[in-house]
């Protein structure tokens, strides 16, 4: 009996879950940074609903495996927002649920474009076209801000594929 009430509990919620993910695509809202997964990935909390972002434009070298630059890259997104209220410019939802979005910080910064200039990440071109995110991308390398400083520099998408062979 236990478990069958366990399931219809689980299924409630997974429900309301999936429910308040489908209308948060497109939208703009605000909501607390609770946690940072890495440079390019955040929790937040709306309406005590505890949903990932993941920032759109870019890609951040990766936390797990220890790309050189990963553990820098999520102190300066924790930097940036950790703790604050934020305003989410929600775009999509990605193959793994996480909501793809731009985040602008309490000073009013987009957080996406922050990452960029610290040098803390990549313009993902696989996923954007924007200009604005390959000028900042550009500056930061020939300033050799962040990761820049790194002789040979390794793009997460290429770290990831190598860690699958």
């Amino acid at each position: 009996m236990n478990r069958f009430l366990l399931l219809i509990l689980f299924s409630i919620f997974s429900f309301g879950q999936n429910q308040l993910k489908e209308n948060l695509g497109h939208k703009t809202f605000s909501a607390k940074v609770i946690g940072i997964t890495d440079g390019d990935t955040m929790e937040i909390l709306y309406k005590k609903m505890p949903i990932k972002i993941r920032l759109a434009h870019i890609d951040s070298p990766e936390k797990r495996g220890t790309q050189p630059f990963g553990n820098n890259a999520k102190k300066a997104l924790s930097d940036l927002c950790f703790g604050k209220m934020v305003t989410i410019k929600a775009e999509k939802y990605d193959r793994y649920k996480r909501l793809i979005a731009v985040v602008i910080n309490d000073k009013g910064q987009n957080v996406n474009k922050q990452m960029l200039k610290l040098g803390m990440a990549w313009h993902y071109v696989k996923y954007s076209k924007d200009a604005d995110y390959a000028k900042l991308e550009n500056e930061a390398r020939k300033n050799r801000v962040g990761l820049w400083q790194d002789k040979n520099p390794i793009a997460p998408w290429l770290w990831r594929e190598k860690k699958k062979k």
